[in-house]
């Protein structure tokens, strides 16, 4: 009997220490490996950059566009209505449309410096998903954007270098944009 009131008094005190540990605070189910990794998982992904997590070929071609376009500074005009351009024929999009996806590439590129550096991070999640003949279409694309300033500033070339070395991996998916 003695052994029964001592293992009950014992279960009574540790609810009590949980207790007054919650009162304070103190969570014991924080703890808890597994959710303590979920809980880290969830953080990085709200927290993190979303131009890292674009998974579409389409949208990383358009960011990368736009990136090239913006090397040696903010986009002009021109540069705008080109790129416009070449997301109307490329893409096969409508005016709305690419101007659309040109204000949502730059929306999400920012600065561009993330980018520049990260190119092998930023293209993870979408290059599995290019085909060959996407991916040439968009080493042309960005190529031309590059071109059409006249003079291709050096963080330009350095940055086509980049995409070019991370893309040149040979797909096995055929297709063009429209099936994305």
């Amino acid at each position: 009997m003695h052994i029964i009131l001592g293992l009950l008094g014992t279960i009574v005190t540790i609810l009590v220490l949980i207790h007054r540990l919650a009162q304070i605070g103190i969570d014991i189910r924080g703890l808890n490996p597994f959710l303590w990794h979920r809980r880290r998982k969830w953080k990085d992904q709200i927290q993190g950059n979303p131009v890292f997590r674009v998974d579409s070929p389409m949208d990383s071609t358009a960011i990368l566009a736009v990136a090239v376009a913006k090397a040696d500074g903010d986009l002009t005009r021109e540069a705008k209505e080109y790129i416009l351009d070449q997301f109307e024929s490329e893409f096969k999009l409508s005016k709305k449309d690419a101007g659309g996806l040109l204000v949502s590439s730059g929306y999400l590129l920012g600065d561009g410096s993330e980018v520049r550096n990260n190119i092998k991070k930023f293209l993870a999640p979408s290059k599995p998903k290019f085909s060959d003949a996407q991916i040439s279409s968009a080493i042309n694309l960005v190529q031309n954007v590059a071109n059409s300033q006249g003079s291709v500033h050096p963080n330009a070339v350095e940055l086509l270098s980049a995409i070019r070395s991370e893309l040149c991996v040979s797909s096995k998916k055929s297709g063009t944009w429209q099936e994305v």
